[in-house]
């Protein structure tokens, strides 16, 4: 009776405004064992649930979850035979934004991996089940999460109406007031005064946190903050002490990854992945991380191990990033492997015909055409489109990752027959452009592979911005601001290079009072900057904020 009564309750509490009546949810139900998963729909179903799914690999699930909504999901943590977890699927669903605002996700575990799952509840997990568990426990967490969405609803009205200075107003009330589920709600503010470059306020945010109560996310938010802030060193510091720590939190070397990156530490960073893709074995997007850093440290048999495996598992995915097919592609190329490239080639046309209209696959199958024209030996029809791409690295929306394709491909054209009188300007002109950072140039070189020319030109790029830089800085600090933002406009609209643009609104807002003219400066400069400082930062499809909650808007 007692029982009975609980559930009821539970099941009445559930009715709650946020969303339709139990009878009209849907649910998932993800388990490999068949009588834990019978147990589950069954449950579900006498709490009024009104449809339950079932699947029974975390592969298949988050295929599901990538295509149809759900407002409830009961996933068990482990899955035998299986390197990934219920954990890795929640992770990625939530990196990449797929699930929304009101599914309820919940984890079932054994006494075994407990902790593991507590401790992700603290960070984005709505609840969790320790087996064996009753129907009331189960129907006390649906009705517990759900009240907590309900609670937090004008947080993310807010965010969804893309007003994330109220919504992070909200927040902050709540932590100070210390109001019902405060600490959610201050990791939402947190992530939102990031999100406003607000860095100073996340960082005071994050550290009353830690007084208040320790937890790792909010550790790992301050050394957030000083990436973001542009304090690479003390970010890295901070990183130390958290993963001397904690050395089982793959958040932290994810960051860690980044900065070590910024640096332009290519081997530093693939060591790192290496750490995060071993703790998370069944994380396709650090497994494709991992790879593509292997690639641009020419580790070549750990890439392309790395990167078969992300196309083996992922290729349905929404998670799979298609640059793993295109390294994949020219590895393949490079090893005379026609059947492994036309394989590729296939995999790819899959994508454009799903997107048609997606410029970054297009440019995919620009590469991947260009290299079985290398391989048949049409080398002057390889030669044609290899300069119809090169003419569009001047357009607005041409990246990183473009840039990067392109020189991929001019370098294997280089080592055929063929007479390329253009290319030393080409690479020049790229460099100029993209060299804005030392991660950058590194990644440019990686893909330039060897080819002694191209690098050269490079870094003779990569310094040349440097000094025009350092020229610009020292104009301003002598007291002749006007001259030194003139010269980074100038030079910024020649090179199209996103330091330059940058550094030309920063020396401007720094020394706009001792300027003569500085109104006749800034429409440049914000012109320019709305035309190449944003796509430039595109390449590479830069990865989710480690350690950061997937807010909507």
């Amino acid at each position: 009776m007692g029982a009975r009564h609980a559930r009821g309750t539970a099941a009445m509490t559930l009715a709650s405004p946020l969303s339709s009546p139990l009878s009209k949810t849907q649910a998932l139900v993800i388990d490999g064992n068949a009588t834990s998963r019978s147990l589950m729909t069954a449950q579900l179903r006498e709490l009024g649930v009104g449809h339950v799914r079932q699947a029974t690999r975390v592969r298949d699930a988050r295929v599901i979850l990538e295509t149809q909504p759900y407002d409830i999901v009961l996933c068990d943590y482990y899955f035998d035979g299986s390197e990934l977890s219920g954990q890795d699927l929640l992770d990625e669903l939530r990196r990449e934004q797929l699930l929304p605002y009101a599914t309820v996700f919940v984890m079932v575990t054994g006494e075994a991996s407990y902790a593991k799952v507590a401790e992700a509840a603290e960070a984005a997990l709505d609840a969790y089940l320790v087996k064996p568990y009753t129907s009331a426990a189960l129907a006390d967490r649906l009705a517990n999460a759900r009240h907590r969405k309900l609670e937090l609803k004008a947080i993310f009205d807010a965010i969804d109406a893309r007003d994330f200075d109220r919504a992070a107003d909200l927040c902050l009330e709540r932590f100070q007031q210390k109001a019902t589920y405060w600490l959610y709600a201050a990791r939402i503010g947190a992530e939102l005064l990031l999100r406003l470059e607000r860095h100073t306020e996340a960082r005071e945010l994050y550290e009353a946190i830690i007084a208040a109560r320790t937890v790792p996310w909010a550790r790992l938010g301050v050394a957030r903050t000083e990436v973001a802030s542009g304090n690479l060193s003390a970010a890295r510091r901070t990183l130390e002490t958290l993963i001397g720590d904690m050395p089982d939190q793959a958040d932290s070397y994810d960051l860690m990854g980044r900065v070590q990156m910024e640096q332009g530490e290519i081997d530093a960073a693939l060591a790192t992945y290496r750490t995060a893709a071993t703790l998370t074995p069944g994380c396709l997007l650090r497994q494709q991380h991992c790879g593509t850093l292997a690639f641009y440290a020419g580790q070549r048999d750990e890439a392309l191990k790395m990167l078969e495996r992300s196309l083996a598992q992922g290729l349905r995915s929404k998670l799979f990033d298609w640059h793993s097919l295109a390294l994949l592609a020219l590895m393949r190329f490079d090893a005379k492997d026609g059947k492994g490239l036309k394989y590729a080639a296939d995999a790819l046309a899959q994508g454009i015909e799903r997107a048609p209209r997606d410029v970054r696959l297009q440019r995919f199958d620009v590469l991947l055409q260009g290299l079985r024209l290398l391989m048949e030996r049409r080398l002057a029809d390889a030669l044609q489109l290899a300069r119809d791409f090169a003419r569009r690295a001047a357009d607005e929306a041409f990246d990183l990752e473009a840039a990067c394709l392109l020189i991929a491909l001019w370098v294997r054209m280089a080592r055929q027959d063929i007479e390329l009188s253009e290319m030393d300007l080409l690479m020049s002109q790229l460099g100029l452009r993209f060299c804005s950072s030392k991660s950058a140039t590194e990644v440019m070189l990686a893909m330039a592979e060897g080819h002694e020319p191209s690098s050269r030109l490079m870094r003779e790029a990569n310094a040349r911005v440097f000094a025009i830089s350092e020229t610009a800085m020292r104009q301003a600090m002598r007291g002749d601001a006007q001259a030194g933002v003139q010269l980074l406009v100038e030079q910024g609209g020649l090179t199209l290079n996103a330091k330059l643009i940058d550094m030309a609104a920063l020396v401007l807002k720094r020394y706009r009072d001792r300027m003569s003219d500085p109104s006749a400066l800034a429409p440049r400069i914000e012109d320019l900057q709305r035309r190449y400082v944003q796509a430039s930062g595109q390449g590479l499809k830069a990865a989710r904020a480690a350690g950061g909650m997937a807010l909507r808007g």
